[in-house]
C-alpha cells in the first residue's frame, strides 16, 4: 500500500417505508429509487423496510449493470426488510437476529413478526477490508410512555456487542441504519461508547440537507405531523456511522440528507430521509489514532452510560417478571376452573353450563400459557444483556481504579432474574 494511498467509498442509506398494501406510492418510489441509485452510482447502498422480497428482486433486476452484488437478510415471520447492494464484490455475508424485538400480541405495531436483525457484509477493497453493517431497531411508538425502551436498549447492545467482536480483522467498519434513536438516547450512547464508532453527520467536513440532520421532517409528505408536534424541525433517527482500525484514518468529506422530497422532483422516495455520505480513508497521520483509546474521560462517560443501561434493563426485568408472575397466577386460576367445570359436568348438575364454559376456560390457560412463557423469556434474554453489561462495567472500572464501594447495589429484582436464568 502507498504511502499517500487515499480510498473514497460513497455511501447511501434509507428506510424505504415498503409495506406491501399499506406504504403509499410504493411502486413507484421503488422504481424511482432504482433510477436514482443507478444515477448516483454508489459504493454502497444500504436499505431498510424492503419488506417484499419481490421488491428487492426488481431492484436487483434493475440496478445489476450498476451494483452486480447484492444480499437480501431473511428472519422472522415478515423479514428483516434489510438488503444491500454493492459495486463491489460481497465476500461474505451473515446476520444477528435480536433476542429481543418487542410483543407478539401488540399486533398492531408488528415490530415482533419481523425479525429484526443486523445484516454484515465483509467486502474488500484495494486491499482493506470492510465490515459493512445494516440495521434496523425497535421502533418508538410513544416517547412519554415507551414500553419498548428495555428492548431498544438490549438491541443497541447487542448491535454493539455483535460490531465489537465481528470487526476485530476488519480495517475499516460501516454501520448504517434506522436506530430508532435519537442521537442523545441511552442506546446511541450506548453504541457509540463501546464501539468507538464516528456520527458522519457531527464529523463531516461538508453538510448539505435538512435542518440537524433530522430524518423525519414535517416536510415529507408522508410524515404524521402530529407524532413530530415535540420536534418542530423533525427528528434523527437515521445514521451513517464508521471507524477506522489498524493504522488508518476515515474522515467524512461530504453528508447530504434530501429535504422531504424527491432528490430531483416529484414525492418523496420514503417517509424517512435519505442519507448520502462520501468517507476518505488514508493513512493515519501521527496526531491520530485510528483505534477507540478509552482515557479517563473516555472511560468515565462509558462506566456513566454503562450505568444507565444496566439500570433500564434491570427495570425491564423487573417488569417481565412482574408480568410472568401475574400470568402464572392466571393460568393456576384457569385450571382450578378447569377442574371445577370437569367435576360439574361428571356431577351432572349444570352439565350444560360446564360445557359450555369449557372452550374459553381452555383457551384462557393456553393464551396465559403462551404470555408466560414469552414474558419468562423476555426476562432471560433481558437478565443476559444485563449480566454481560455488569462484567463490562467492572472490568471498565478496574481499569479506572475504582474502589469496590463504588459498585451499584444490586436491586432485589436482580436475584428474581437471576433465578429465572438458572430455572
Amino acid at each position: 500500500m502507498k504511502p499517500n494511498f487515499t480510498l473514497r467509498l460513497r455511501v447511501f442509506n434509507l428506510n424505504c417505508w415498503g409495506i406491501p398494501y399499506l406504504s403509499k406510492h410504493r411502486a413507484d418510489r421503488v422504481k424511482r429509487l432504482g433510477d436514482f441509485l443507478n444515477m448516483e452510482s454508489f459504493d454502497l447502498a444500504l436499505l431498510e423496510e424492503v419488506w417484499s422480497e419481490q421488491d428487492f428482486q426488481d431492484l436487483r433486476q434493475k440496478l445489476l449493470p450498476t451494483y452486480p452484488a447484492a444480499h437480501y437478510f431473511r428472519s422472522g415471520i415478515i423479514g428483516s426488510g434489510l438488503c444491500v447492494f454493492s459495486k463491489h464484490p460481497i465476500q461474505e455475508f451473515t446476520q444477528h437476529v435480536f433476542t429481543l424485538n418487542g410483543y407478539p400480541y401488540m399486533i398492531h405495531h408488528g415490530d415482533w413478526f419481523c425479525g429484526k436483525a443486523v445484516g454484515l457484509l465483509v467486502l474488500h477493497l484495494s486491499g482493506l477490508v470492510l465490515n459493512a453493517y445494516v440495521t434496523h431497531l425497535h421502533a418508538e411508538y410513544n416517547r412519554q410512555k415507551d414500553v419498548y425502551l428495555a428492548h431498544r436498549v438490549a438491541q443497541a447492545w447487542e448491535l454493539a456487542q455483535f460490531i465489537h467482536h465481528t470487526s476485530k480483522k476488519a480495517d475499516m467498519v460501516l454501520l448504517c441504519g434506522d436506530l430508532n434513536l435519537h442521537p442523545k438516547d441511552l442506546g446511541c450512547r450506548l453504541l457509540k461508547e463501546w464501539t468507538g464508532l464516528c456520527d458522519a453527520y457531527l464529523e463531516t467536513r461538508d453538510f448539505k440537507g435538512s435542518e440537524e440532520g433530522c430524518t423525519m421532517v414535517p416536510e415529507n409528505c408522508y410524515v404524521n405531523r402530529r407524532e413530530l408536534e415535540q420536534f418542530p424541525l423533525g427528528i434523527r433517527i437515521d445514521y451513517v456511522l464508521y471507524k477506522a482500525v489498524s493504522g488508518l484514518y476515515i474522515s467524512c468529506k461530504t453528508f447530504k440528507t434530501t429535504t422531504g422530497h424527491d432528490p430531483h422532483s416529484g414525492t418523496p422516495l420514503s417517509d424517512h430521509e435519505a442519507l448520502m455520505a462520501t468517507l476518505c480513508v488514508r493513512h493515519s497521520p501521527p496526531q491520530h489514532t485510528s483505534s477507540h483509546s478509552h482515557g479517563p474521560a473516555e472511560r468515565s462517560a462509558l462506566i456513566s452510560v454503562l450505568r444507565e443501561a444496566w439500570t433500564e434493563l434491570d427495570q425491564g426485568m423487573a417488569q417481565a417478571l412482574w408480568w410472568a408472575t401475574i400470568t402464572g397466577y392466571v393460568i393456576g386460576l384457569g385450571l382450578l376452573l378447569l377442574a371445577l367445570l370437569c367435576a360439574l359436568a361428571v356431577g351432572g348438575g349444570i352439565r350444560e353450563v360446564a360445557i359450555l364454559l369449557w372452550t374459553p376456560s381452555v383457551g384462557l390457560v393456553l393464551g396465559a400459557g403462551a404470555v408466560y412463557l414469552f414474558h419468562v423469556q423476555e426476562a432471560k434474554g433481558l437478565c443476559r444483556a444485563r449480566a454481560e453489561l455488569q462484567h463490562v462495567l467492572g472490568r471498565a472500572r478496574e481499569a479506572q481504579d475504582l474502589s469496590p464501594e463504588s459498585q451499584p447495589a444490586l436491586q432485589p429484582g436482580r436475584q428474581e432474574g437471576d433465578r429465572a436464568e438458572e430455572q
